[in-house]
């Protein structure tokens, strides 16, 4: 199975807080097990920041002074909280400049850092307690300002019955769950959670008890194990499957008012048809999709008739058809969490009610997915606030709109940062200084939409630095510098390179588009949507190449004017 709903309880810093007389500092350590420590060290020494140091607040300090130390600290956990892709799409400069990455990075970096003030708010002197609640209303207000710039404004459909949705909620609450949601329908999204009141970070928007979290727990104790457990390799993502195939008919299973609500068909890219499928000629979703239904089909092949003959009571043939083997796949893709239990055990789980929270590339909650000892419940704390009415959002994780398609059935609202192009770069790898490989020598290469950048100028273009910095070297080996006239050369070079794979790709996807019909089928109406976005990076990375070239023609007169002149 790939990833389902991400174990998002992961900082990657180590927090420590020391106290004297005047003040506090605030830690915030890289650590040396990050898979990504050499690059974020080098990035943050370009800074100017140690990896192992702090920023110090005085209680006699000005609020200017205040915000500024603060400003820093975020700057530095910018970096630290920084995943591969940001790293690969980080421009020196803006860097350099502190400049926002995207709202998964800023919000585990305030509440990174809204974390350590309240641990030293719950530890500290009494002479310290205005300078630090001072600094957690501006890590708040700032929290509060990426919810503002997130541009997502679902409507809530008005005298729409959710009935089914609302017997499984109470039941859930009946049988222990605590929640500040209702549920309700948003146009252009189908059903989704509703703030019952205003919530505020750290409030629990959602508490739901183990005993009614679905695991694997639940197949070792069912009649089907006993058969399941002798077949050699198979996984407890597979017994689920199979578990929920049988246990959906289940008139009397204890989950039934759960498996009630859910839809006949989920509808994403593992549904596609022959005709959605070739919607897709020219994207590389077109040959996932192919290649993971195959898969499931040979899966299912594996399994099946045969143990619909070998044990016909336990595995009745009418309910382990394909297609609702399919379902079970879909179901289970599309809802399943990975859950880290009191044990130290990580299972994927079906999770009653917190199915609906849908994905945002900037969510609400963002840390989940790790049961409290001490209550035995699943929480799902706020990661930013949600108003009385608001739709609830919840991260899937940091996945490309490829995947949200083919597993979830979805687009997301606004842009993605993760929608990514990997290149095929011919060409052999570039010879870097010690000094320059470690930010720009990249194993692989890829591309995103130029519009995420904030740095068009020359030598930069929008585009991802390693890539330029790898196509550079292969052009001209003995290149040191890029601001001479040799090197203006080289870059055209380059921005030519780009300029044709990027037009191959265009020529591929097909400069028009074609629009959906009203009697255009679901999956091909989605398949279109992507395909047109598609269309859009890739005429994003056309119009930065041209505007580069441009660029550099501009320094080619301007060189040649000095030349003359000189």
């Amino acid at each position: 199975m790939p990833p389902p709903m991400e174990d998002s309880e992961k900082l990657h810093v180590s927090d420590k807080i020391t106290e004297n007389d005047d003040g506090c500092s605030l830690f915030l350590e890289l650590p040396e097990d990050d898979p990504l420590f050499e690059k974020k060290k080098k990035l943050l020494k370009n800074k100017g920041f140690d990896p192992c140091g702090h920023a110090y607040f005085s209680c006699s300090s000005s609020p200017n002074w205040l915000n500024s130390t603060l400003d820093l600290m975020i700057q530095r956990a910018r970096i630290i909280q920084m995943d591969e892709e940001e790293i690969y799409f980080a421009d020196t400069e803006s860097i350099r400049q502190g400049e926002f990455y995207s709202f998964r990075n800023e919000l585990e970096v305030l509440n990174s850092i809204l974390s350590l003030i309240d641990i030293s708010l719950s530890t500290c002197t009494t002479n310290k307690l205005n300078l630090l609640r001072y600094l957690r209303d501006a890590t708040v207000n700032l929290i509060n300002k990426v919810g503002e710039n997130s541009f997502l404004d679902a409507r809530a459909i008005e005298n729409c019955k959710c009935e089914q949705e609302k017997r499984l909620l109470h039941w859930s609450e009946s049988n222990g769950t605590k929640t500040e949601l209702d549920v309700a329908y948003f146009e252009g999204e189908g059903r989704g959670a509703l703030a019952t009141r205003d919530l505020q970070v750290g409030d629990i928007a959602l508490e739901i008890p183990v005993s009614l979290i679905i695991s694997e727990d639940l197949v070792h104790v069912s009649d089907m194990f006993d058969v399941l457990k002798g077949i050699d390799g198979i996984s407890p993502e597979t017994m689920l499957l199979l578990w929920s195939m049988k246990e959906k008919d289940n008139k009397n299973s204890k989950f039934k008012i759960y498996f009630d609500t859910l839809p006949e068909a989920f509808n994403t890219g593992l549904s596609f048809r022959f005709d959605a499928i070739m919607a897709l000629d020219g994207t590389l979703l077109m040959e996932e999709i192919v290649q993971a239904k195959e898969h499931l089909r040979n899966q299912y092949d594996e399994l099946f008739p045969a143990l619909c003959n070998n044990y016909p009571d336990t595995f009745p043939r009418e309910l382990y058809t394909w297609e609702n083997f399919l379902w079970a796949c879909e179901l289970w893709y599309s809802n399943g969490m990975k859950v880290m239990f009191a044990d130290g055990k990580l299972k994927t789980c079906l999770i009653p009610v917190a199915g609906f929270l849908n994905h945002s590339p900037c969510p609400h909650i963002i840390h989940y997915g790790k049961v409290d000892a001490s209550t035995n419940t699943l929480k799902f704390p706020l990661s930013r606030p949600c108003k009385v009415g608001e739709e609830c959002y919840l991260s899937y994780g940091n996945f490309p709109s490829s995947h949200l398609v083919t597993f979830y059935g979805f687009l997301p609202q606004g842009k993605n940062p993760y929608d990514i192009i990997p290149l095929d770069i011919d060409g052999a790898q570039a010879d870097y200084t010690k000094e320059d490989s470690t930010l720009h020598s990249w194993s692989i290469h890829m591309v995103r939409a130029t519009w995420f950048s904030s740095n068009h100028g020359m030598f930069h273009y929008g585009l991802p630095p390693p890539l330029l910095a790898h196509l550079r070297k292969a052009q001209n080996p003995d290149l040191r510098s890029i601001t001479t006239f040799a090197s203006l050369e080289t870059e055209m070079e380059v921005l030519e390179i780009l300029h044709s794979t990027f037009h191959d790709m265009m020529e591929n996807l097909g400069y028009m588009g074609h629009e959906a019909g009203d009697e255009t089928n679901w999956d091909v109406i989605l398949a279109l949507k992507f395909k047109d976005l598609q269309r859009k990076i890739v005429l994003s990375l056309l119009s930065s190449c041209s505007a580069g070239k441009k660029l550099v023609e501009t320094e080619f007169l301007k060189c040649m004017a000095e030349d003359t002149r000189g």
